[in-house]
Order: C-alpha cells, then sequence, then structure tokens
C-alpha cells in the first residue's frame, strides 16, 4: 500500500493528491492548541491541591490532617471534597461530549471548539474568583463542560483535515499540546506556590490564556470538508478542500470518497448514536469503549492527577514534589514526539507493543519498591524515593509513546462518516466519565489496596497490549473513507464489516 494511502474511486487505491500546505499546517496546529485546556487543567489540579494557601481557605482539616504525620502514609490525602475538586471536571465534561456530539453534525467541528473554548474561559475566571467550595465546584463544571466539547471536535477536526499520510503526526498534535499544557501548568504552579494568600488564584485564572488561545484559534480555522458536506455546502466543501490541499492538485478523487461517505450516510436517516448500535458497525463500538477503558486502566491519569501528591507520599517535600511533575511533563512531551515520527512510519502496532511492555515493567517496580519501603508511620528512603521518581518519569514517557498518543489518533480516524460523531463522542465521553471516577476513587483505593494499587494495573496492561496486538486494525497511511476495507479484511472484525458497502475489494 503507498504510503499515502489508497482511494475507493474506480475501484483500485492510489494516492490522494497535495502534500502539506501552509493553510493545513495552520489550520491543525490552531485546532490541536485545543489540547493546552486539557493538559493545564490536568497539571493546575494536582498542584493547586498540594499548596498550602489554597488547603487552608477550602480544606483547613486536610491540612490538619497532613501537617500531624498520619499514621498511614497511604491514606494521608484520602479526602473526599479534595478530590471533588478534581472529579466534578470530568463528570460535567461527559456531559458535555455528549451534547456536542448531538449537534456537531448541525453546526460544525469549528463551532463546537470555539464554543468549549468559550465555556472553558469563563469556568477558568469563576474559579480564580471564588470564595467558596461551592463557587469552585461551578467553575470546574463550566470547564468540564467545555472539555467535553473541545475533545468531541477535535481529534475528528484534525483526522478529517490532514492528509492521509502524515495523519497520525497531525493527530498527534492534540495530545502533544496536552503535555506542552501539563507542564507550563507545573511550571506556573511551582511559581505561584510562593505567592502566600493568593497564588493559587493565579494558578486557576490562568487557565484563560489557553481557553482564550483556542476560541482564537477556532475562529479563523475553515471547518473540514466532510462536516460542510454534511451540512449540504458542497461548494464551500470544494473550497476548503482545494485550499488544504494545494491550488494546482486535483482534489476529485478525495472529494468524490468525501461526497460517497456522505451520501451513504443520508440513505441512513437513523440517529449516528442508534446506527453504532447495529451489528456491521460492532467494531467501531467496541473501539470507542476499549480505548478509553483501557486508557485509564494504565493508571497514568492517576499518576498525572496526583503527581505532587504521590512523590511527597514517598518522601519529597513540597517543591521538590511539583519539580518531580514538572520533570515528567517533559517526558511526557518527549515520548509524544516520539511517537508522532514514529506513527506513520512504523505503523501503530509497534508503538502500542513497545509502550505496554515499558509500562509493564514499570508498575511492577513501582509495587515491588513500595510495598518493600513505604510503611506505617514512615517515609521511604531517599535513594528508593529517587527511583520511584526515575521509573515513573520512564511511565510516562511510555504512556504517551503509545496510548496518551493512539487514544487520539486511533479512535479519530477509524470511524465511517455516518458514526463518526457518534463514536467520538462514546469515546471522549466514557474517557472523561472514568477521569472522574479515577479522580474520585485513586486516593481512597491508594489507601486501601496500598502497593497493590500498581499490581492492579500492571495486569490491566497485559490485557490491553494483548487486545491492541489482536484486536485493533494497523490504520497507517489509510484515508479516512477507505477504513471500511481495513476492517472488512480484519481477521475477526471482517465477519461484521462488509468491504462491498465501501468500494471494491481489488488492490
Amino acid at each position: 500500500m503507498p504510503a499515502g494511502g489508497f482511494l475507493l474511486n474506480g475501484g483500485g487505491m492510489s494516492d490522494y493528491g497535495g502534500g502539506l500546505t501552509v493553510p493545513v499546517v495552520v489550520a491543525c496546529l490552531m485546532a490541536a492548541s485545543g489540547g493546552l485546556i486539557f493538559g493545564y487543567d490536568i497539571g493546575i489540579s494536582g498542584g493547586v491541591s498540594e499548596m498550602e494557601s489554597f488547603l487552608k481557605k477550602f480544606f483547613p482539616g486536610l491540612l490538619k490532617r497532613t501537617a500531624h504525620a498520619n499514621k498511614d502514609v497511604y491514606c494521608m490525602y484520602n479526602n473526599q471534597a479534595l478530590t471533588a475538586f478534581t472529579s466534578s471536571l470530568y463528570a460535567f465534561g461527559m456531559v458535555g461530549t455528549l451534547v456536542a456530539s448531538r449537534v456537531t453534525r448541525r453546526v460544525g467541528r469549528q463551532a463546537i471548539m470555539l464554543i468549549g473554548g468559550s465555556l472553558f474561559f469563563v469556568g477558568a475566571l469563576v474559579n480564580a474568583a471564588a470564595a467558596n467550595i461551592a463557587m469552585l465546584i461551578i467553575g470546574r463544571m463550566l470547564l468540564g463542560l467545555g472539555l467535553g466539547f473541545s475533545g468531541q471536535a477535535t481529534p475528528v477536526y484534525l483526522a478529517e483535515m490532514s492528509p492521509p499520510r502524515w495523519r497520525g503526526g497531525f493527530i498527534s498534535g492534540f495530545p502533544l499540546f496536552i503535555s506542552i499544557g501539563y507542564l507550563v501548568a507545573n511550571l506556573i504552579n511551582y511559581g505561584t506556590s510562593r505567592i502566600p494568600g493568593w497564588g493559587w488564584r493565579l494558578s486557576l485564572g490562568l487557565a484563560a490564556v489557553p481557553a482564550a488561545v483556542m476560541v482564537v484559534g477556532a475562529t479563523f480555522i475553515p471547518d473540514t470538508p466532510s462536516s460542510l458536506v454534511l451540512r449540504g455546502k458542497h461548494d464551500a466543501a470544494r473550497a476548503a478542500l482545494q485550499r488544504v490541499r494545494g491550488k494546482g492538485v486535483d482534489i476529485d478523487a478525495e472529494f468524490g470518497d468525501i461526497l460517497s461517505a456522505v451520501e451513504h450516510d443520508r440513505q441512513n436517516e437513523e440517529g449516528a448514536f442508534r446506527r453504532i448500535l447495529r451489528r456491521e458497525y460492532r467494531p467501531y463500538l467496541v473501539m470507542a469503549v476499549a480505548f478509553p477503558v483501557f486508557l485509564n486502566l494504565t493508571g497514568v491519569a492517576v499518576t498525572a492527577f496526583f503527581s505532587p501528591i504521590l512523590f511527597r507520599t514517598v518522601g519529597f517535600e513540597s517543591d521538590a514534589a511539583l519539580m518531580g511533575a514538572i520533570i515528567l511533563g517533559v517526558m511526557n512531551i518527549g515520548g509524544i514526539l516520539a511517537s508522532g515520527f514514529a506513527m506513520d512510519r512504523y505503523g501503530r502496532k509497534l508503538l502500542f507493543i513497545i509502550g505496554g511492555a515499558l509500562m509493564f515493567t514499570c508498575q511492577v517496580t513501582m509495587a515491588s519498591i513500595v510495598g518493600s519501603h513505604l510503611g506505617n508511620g514512615s517515609k521511604m528512603p531517599k535513594g528508593y524515593a529517587v527511583t520511584v521518581l526515575a521509573v515513573t518519569f520512564i511511565f510516562s514517557a511510555s504512556f504517551s509513546w503509545s496510548w496518551g498518543a493512539l487514544f487520539w489518533a486511533v479512535p479519530g480516524e477509524i470511524y465511517p462518516v455516518e458514526v463518526r460523531s457518534a463514536g467520538q463522542g462514546v469515546a471522549v465521553a466514557l474517557n472523561l466519565g472514568l477521569n472522574f471516577v479515577q479522580a474520585q476513587c485513586f486516593l481512597a483505593m491508594l489507601c486501601c489496596f496500598k502497593y497493590g494499587a500498581f499490581v492492579f494495573y500492571a495486569c490491566w496492561l497485559v490485557v490491553m497490549t494483548a487486545f491492541a496486538v489482536a484486536l485493533v486494525p494497523e490504520t497507517k497511511g489509510v484515508p479516512l473513507e477507505s477504513m471500511g476495507h481495513v476492517f472488512a479484511r480484519h481477521w475477526y472484525w471482517g465477519r461484521f464489516v462488509k468491504d462491498h458497502k465501501y468500494g471494491d475489494e481489488s488492490t
């Protein structure tokens, strides 16, 4: 198969025309910048919950408990009100995603990203001005709705807009910006933690900056050709496709495939959410559910949310814990960049295999060290604490290399246009819902399971790596409108997806 993928028209498979152009690079970068709000919030939530001024205002009981050396260090930070500060965002993010999935076909991907950025902007301002826990939670709800809208639309936008041969790299721009947002948030936390009294307000309020970047970006980028065709704007869709593929490039074949995919959608008026439940769409529904479930069972979400708390639990002081979280952000960026480089050269499966093996090793190592050297009324010896820090960094890079990048790339590119909004909506909503559960339960789980929590995640890493190897088709270089061929020829999914629906089977 050519590097650029294959076409359906005429029954054969060949490259689409066009390559990288300034308009497509600018549009995809502006869209991917929506990942900043995801990463910034993840980093800010964990860091702010470590700040003494924040705890003193909203959680004074927890501050007193940590100051008087709890007997069980695993349970030191187990406070449901504190975790609600983090997890409430993800509950409303799930709601926002489902709402966005319903309306994106009517208003387009661009408008959904604009709405998401605006909601996040308002939520950031409310949080910065919070006078009590209720106001804090209301701000988090608005932030969550913003995340839900942007998370539903942005990966699909990137998949629909980018050229097939570079699609993996472009989609990985979204998790790259998540990692950049996470790093920036931890740098800000490191500085604002030294501002007595109101440093936490500055950290929370600066979330309005990445939101403003997203709003500005969404204002000036064009909508995707597929989204425009879905709304009957054929001339605008053709003009948008010509603009991003380059003047003089023959776009007839690619535009024809978009029209064919949308026409198939219109032949069946059944809603996308009902349609994805039908047998021929079973593989896509499985992927929409499996990817967010496995993503959360890597254990990375809780590491990102609570890394400063985790580092402090194993023996580092507050500043050292925040600095460790900053280094964690750098490792995330390194893993995403490596993944974006490798994804379109070596395929998706190799990344799953390498990442899964390394993450499993890290979780087992963490369980062994933490189980042996962290107990009641004691902190971990410094040498072992440094080892935990190093293992956490390796784990973070391995995650970013594999599931961190591929969670956005693979689900964003595999769905047929008729269920694309539903499939992406289910995946992102379920991910945010599971983020809520994990954020609310991890500290209680750590208190109950202790080092067994890392063994729990290690076991799931074996399962998800086997799933990726056996059941996730390789999609390197395949145009979106041709994904049906890949599933129809898969050893297992072929019994559900029929190749004749997508064109001739000849290669």
